[in-house]
């Protein structure tokens, strides 16, 4: 039984009506959800590393009313998210990425306070992605760990997989553990704010037991939301379940969509697949069935952006042109006074700091090399000169 406060805070769920009082009082979640110091905390999380961006230096010039607001929007049910601004990037791969208004990024952010926690507790040790203590560098010296035990591996990858996770399953995975009615009619309103984005990413798979309605069912999540990164990982739950309980794989782990599954036996991993695709076709998902194939762990292994062998790891080729060709544009973008010295170290440390968990001095000699560093008095001086 859900515990109700009478704190005038109610919510009229989905389709009810927006104007006039709550009526019936919050669950006790939705009380949290909507408190003020929960809110702030969001705004915190929403604005970090952006504060100096205008949407949320907008928000902050008037932190408090634009929250009191927002509170208010929550607590009587007449929130509504607004619509999103689609841009693509091309690395590591073209994608349409999909960003919410800030003030709804606070919501996302008020939202999974609140319920992260619940489906924490479940989440198996090996799922890397999005969550505390965890990330790419701690994903990739795991897999090299189970490489350097295991003879073979299996990675494989979903298909569109923010474009394909279906609506229906999520909102009957996250029902089961979020029982208050009134943060699952929140959790409509923000799915249904997300339907559609994605549908020119997607082309239609049928499933055994479809019929042509299943041509409608609302799919898609945002790529950028937090609160699309967060469900990813509930959606996939079930198969992590699946791999590690009924398969009884000792070595797997998971990244978003990325998932290796390691044996000591061949036979055994390409049975796994057989019956890991099949119980993924239950999520409306598919995986690029050519590339997943068994490969000795000797040979490496392409993961999150580096090859992984069981002795030592190597930075991606794709990812040294990618990155060459970046930090020539942050140079010339400092050296043409666009960007401020501050910006332009910022960026090579963070590049420093990511390969640095490759085997990489001698990645980063040859690329500084080819960066003629100057400072841009000494630039200015070489210009006139000429």
């Amino acid at each position: 039984m859900n515990t109700i406060i009478s704190s005038g805070i109610g919510f009229s769920g989905a389709g009810g009506d927006d104007r006039g009082p709550p009526r019936e009082p919050a669950s006790e979640a939705y009380h949290r959800l909507c408190s003020w110091e929960n809110l702030l905390a969001a705004y915190g999380k929403a604005a970090r590393g952006k504060r100096g961006q205008g949407a949320a230096a907008s928000f902050e010039f008037q932190l408090a009313d634009r929250l009191l607001a927002l509170k208010h929007e929550l607590a009587h049910g007449s929130y509504r998210p607004g619509p999103y601004v689609n841009f693509y990037v091309d690395e590591p791969k073209r994608r349409k990425i999909s960003a919410a208004p800030f003030r709804d990024r606070v919501v996302h952010h008020a939202l999974c306070r609140v319920i992260e926690p619940r489906f924490e507790r479940l989440f198996i040790a090996d799922s890397y992605a999005n969550r505390v203590g965890k990330g790419t560098h701690r994903a990739v010296t795991r897999l090299q760990q189970l490489a350097r035990r295991y003879r073979y591996v299996l990675r494989a990858d979903i298909v569109k997989h923010f474009p394909s996770i279906d609506h229906a399953i999520l909102r009957e995975t996250l029902a089961r553990v979020i029982p208050e009615e009134d943060v699952m009619a929140l959790v409509d309103r923000i799915l249904e704010s997300g339907a559609g984005v994605l549908d020119d990413e997607y082309q239609m798979v049928w499933f055994p037991g479809d019929d042509l309605l299943a041509a409608c069912r609302p799919r898609g999540l945002p790529i950028g939301n937090l609160s699309s990164q967060f469900w990813s990982n509930c959606y996939l739950h079930r198969f992590d379940q699946f791999v590690t309980r009924e398969l009884r794989c000792l070595g797997y782990l998971r990244y978003v969509d990325d998932f290796a599954l390691f044996s000591d036996s061949k036979r055994e991993l390409w049975a796994w697949k057989s019956a890991l695709v099949e119980h993924l076709a239950a999520l409306r998902l598919t995986i690029h069935e050519t590339a997943a194939q068994v490969l000795p762990t000797h040979c490496g292994i392409a993961w999150l952006g580096f090859v992984v062998y069981p002795s030592h790891r190597l930075v991606k080729a794709r990812k040294l042109r990618s990155t060459t060709r970046h930090l020539g544009e942050r140079l010339a973008d400092y050296l043409g006074e666009r960007i401020s010295f501050a910006e332009f170290d910022a960026s090579i440390k963070g590049w420093v700091n990511h390969v640095r968990y490759a085997d990489s001095w001698g990645l980063r000699r040859h690329v500084f090399r080819g960066l003629c560093f100057t400072r841009r008095a000494e630039a200015r001086s070489a210009i006139a000169v000429r």
